[in-house]
């Protein structure tokens, strides 16, 4: 059989069955564990005017060099979504909710022409939340305990969070500049790429995973050094909080995250059984200058994004992946032309049961060669003699052999009851 001449643009794929099932379970336990929290889900579009994702950073390498921009037809200057924050910040001031503080959640595809790498995609998928309207430092620990609670939840163990905070807006931009003068009085210690970074945005060269930058900044000044009064106090709320609510943390001054908006706490998961500089499978902070740079009134703001990629890799990594293939409960094989197969696999998935079948007549071996492949523990076998009777032959297909009859009327109180 011939191949397509087409497959998936480079740098993204296909999630298929069974893999897409764990995707499924996960934003399924996802959305309960958030709704819990009072969180609501808002699906933006995938795609937005330029400017909303111009405000994220016009120095970072995310709207320089990775973000996809295009004219559409009627001459509008749109990009697709690099990141989540500023589609729901976008949303927030344009529909104007009256709950204060507001609690959205979102899974959506982002795009970023990047390198692909393991678990990371030029499309890549995140689930996440933001909450809007309270400078409150209570809620930065509300956004991070529901962050680290997920990922114990689904069994995650291995796990370093990072802390910082950046600080007021005024606080960031005299570290900025405080920064950019040493890093250009230390020029000839830094790798040229970073010389260059370092120009343009002082704390992206913070980021650097180049082995010269990174001894050079071990004598960098500390953002934590240019803080003002209220956002000590504030970061020292945050560490009170996170202490209270038993969420293990180290301070990382250097933690700056990729993008501008950030004040105050940023903070980031780093899944340690992941090899490797990219093992950070989430993070976010708070951003109090985002609304207004969207042209809003001003909303404080914290929230959080996790790729879902990322979390299965680490999963995967500490074995406490779930099986994700959904098994019958049983399998019904139907040698009479396959009327009883649908009448009854329709009456038990009404019934919420999962049931399966074989199709195209097929004959008895095949049909029971079906049902041992499906991973089903029973075959339900309807023959000439139990269509006549009424009843159905249930066959044990992964004990010790055996096999009873049953009233069909008594089958779907029987199913219910199996482990």
């Amino acid at each position: 059989m011939a191949s397509s001449s087409f497959s998936a643009p480079v740098g993204t794929r296909d999630v298929m069955p069974p893999e897409s099932a764990q995707w499924v379970e996960l934003v399924a336990r996802f959305a309960q564990h958030v709704a819990n929290a009072g969180f609501g889900l808002v699906q933006s579009p995938m795609f937005e005017d330029l400017g909303v994702f111009l405000r994220v950073g016009e120095g970072t390498d995310i709207v320089t060099k990775e973000m996809y921009d295009f004219i559409d037809k009627g001459g509008r200057h749109l990009a697709l979504r690099p990141e989540g924050t500023a589609s729901i910040v976008r949303a927030y001031l344009q529909h104007r909710p009256q709950r204060n503080p507001w609690k959205a959640w979102y899974v959506a595809p982002n795009f970023r022409y990047e390198r692909p790498q393991a678990g990371r995609y030029r499309q890549h998928h995140q689930l996440g939340v933001e909450v809007l309207g309270s400078p409150d430092a209570d809620l930065d620990v509300e956004v991070i305990t529901l962050q680290a609670d997920f990922y114990a939840q689904l069994g995650l163990r291995q796990l370093r969070l990072l802390l910082n905070s950046m600080g007021t807006p005024e606080d960031r931009s005299n570290y900025t500049t405080l920064l950019g003068t040493w890093l250009q009085d230390h020029s000839d210690q830094l790798h040229p790429q970073d010389l260059e970074t370092a120009r343009t945005n002082p704390m992206r060269v913070l980021d650097s995973k180049r082995a010269e930058t990174v001894a050079a900044l071990s004598e960098a000044p500390s953002v934590l050094e240019s803080l003002s009064e209220y956002a000590l106090e504030h970061f020292e709320r945050v560490q009170q909080g996170l202490r209270a609510a038993e969420v293990d943390f180290d301070v990382e001054p250097r933690l700056v995250r990729g993008l501008d908006y950030y004040t105050h706490s940023t903070f980031e998961f780093q899944a340690l059984a992941l090899e490797g500089a990219q093992n950070a499978i989430g993070g976010g902070g708070r951003y109090d200058g985002l609304a207004s740079a969207l042209g809003g009134p001003e909303t404080p703001g914290v929230g959080f994004g996790s790729g879902i990629e990322r979390i299965l890799l680490a999963l995967q990594a500490e074995e406490a992946l779930r099986p994700a293939e959904q098994v019958p409960l049983a399998f019904v094989v139907d040698t009479t032309g396959g009327t009883h197969a649908r009448d009854l696999v329709t009456q038990a998935r009404r019934a919420g049961l999962f049931l399966d079948r074989a199709y195209d007549r097929r004959s008895m071996k095949s049909q029971m060669k079906a049902a041992d492949r499906s991973g089903a523990a029973l075959a339900l076998i309807i023959g000439e003699e139990e269509a006549a009777a009424d009843n159905v032959t249930v066959r044990d297909l992964r004990g010790p052999a055996s096999q009873m009859s049953l009233e069909r009327s008594d089958l779907i109180e029987y199913l219910r009851k199996q482990p």
